[in-house]
Order: structure tokens, then C-alpha cells, then sequence
């Protein structure tokens, strides 16, 4: 994430107001909020150019000046500078794997326990976008295993709609074999990829 009079993850396109002065902009990076990675970013304009590398490493750019020197910014400065802006970030995602039985659009029995769980999760965001995706191990022909990954993602959707969750607030989707959990060969028995993910945001 960084903040230059503005916030914006690094990862993302997520923006919100922050100081700004017209001659001079601040930029912090911070961890992505729903991963905690830090990663790279590199400020830059017409007179050159500096690396941001670690939490809370700032710097100030100006006209026709290359950006400032990097320091880093202590949680009270941060909090001074931009505490407003990151009070109204959404919080982040969460996400919860739902496991199924072999060739099965059924539910584990550990995966059902975490309904309740997931429910919660979802009242508790005043606008919840629920992101279901299906997926499935390599046994099996690749359009039927997308078949099954998209049956098994509505069987999600239609248990969280009867737990109380409105359906438009749900998107859902497959991914079938295409993005396994655990890396295998094809026709390869393996209960961790048969599974959907569910991101709740």
C-alpha cells in the first residue's frame, strides 16, 4: 500500500483522500491490508526517481525536485499524516476453504461447520461482496472438472442463501483444475483441491 496524499494498496487500485499540499506530495508505503506483504514501489518525475522498500519508508516529491530521501515514518507520524484516511479503508478481505467429498458437489463435514463462520463474516460489512470460487482435482476431463468446480461454487451459494445471505450479493464462478491448491499430475487423487474459495469483502 502506499500514501501520497492520496492511499492506494500496492496491489490494488483501492484510493482515499490524504494530505496534499499543491506544491509538495508525500508518499508512504505500507503492507497490503489483507496480506501484509510490503512489496516495491518507485516514485518518479521529471527530475528522477527514488525506490520505497520497506513499511512506512516515505518520501516528498515536488516540482521539477527529485523525490526527497527515504526515511521511515514512526506509527504516530503516520497516524498524524494520514491516520483519517486509513480509518476509512475498508477493512480487508476474508477468506474461508470449503472442501468437498470425492466427485462430489457434498460438503465436508469440517467445511459445513465453518457456514456459521462465514455468515458472520458477511453481516458484519455494511455493503458484503461475496466472491464463491470452485475448483476440483485433476481426475477427470478438464470441461467436466470446470462442470463440477461451478457446481460445487452454486452448492456454496445456495447454502449461504439458506442461512440468510442474499443471493445478489454473491458472485460465483469455477475455476476447475485450472488453479490447484496443491500441485499435481494429471488424474491424481487429491482432497485439498477439491475445495471452494470463498472471499468475503
Amino acid at each position: 500500500m502506499i500514501a501520497a496524499g492520496l492511499l492506494a494498496t500496492a496491489c490494488g487500485p483501492k484510493r482515499v483522500a490524504g494530505p496534499v499540499r499543491p506544491d509538495r506530495t508525500i508518499v508512504v508505503l505500507l503492507p497490503d491490508s489483507e496480506t501484509g506483504v510490503v512489496g516495491r514501489v518507485l516514485v518518479s518525475n521529471d527530475a528522477g526517481s527514488t525506490e520505497l522498500a520497506s513499511a512506512r519508508d516515505p518520501t516528498r516529491v515536488a516540482a521539477d525536485q527529485p523525490p526527497g530521501p527515504v526515511t521511515t515514518l514512526g506509527e504516530a507520524e503516520l497516524e498524524r499524516l494520514f491516520g483519517e484516511a486509513l480509518a476509512a479503508l475498508p477493512p480487508p478481505a476474508k477468506r474461508f476453504t470449503l472442501n468437498f467429498r470425492f466427485e462430489s458437489d457434498e460438503l465436508t463435514d469440517e467445511a459445513r461447520a465453518l457456514l456459521p463462520e462465514i455468515l458472520k463474516a458477511v453481516t458484519e460489512r455494511a455493503v458484503p461482496d461475496v466472491v464463491v470460487v470452485g475448483h476440483t482435482d485433476t481426475m477427470g476431463a478438464r470441461q467436466k472438472n470446470f462442470e463440477l468446480g461451478l457446481k460445487r461454487a452454486a452448492t456454496v451459494r445456495n447454502l449461504l442463501v439458506e442461512v440468510g445471505l442474499d443471493t445478489s450479493a454473491i458472485e460465483v464462478t469455477s475455476h476447475g483444475e485450472r488453479d490447484l491448491l496443491i500441485q499435481t499430475a494429471d488424474e491424481t487423487l487429491e482432497p485439498r483441491n477439491r475445495r471452494v474459495e470463498i472471499a468475503v469483502r
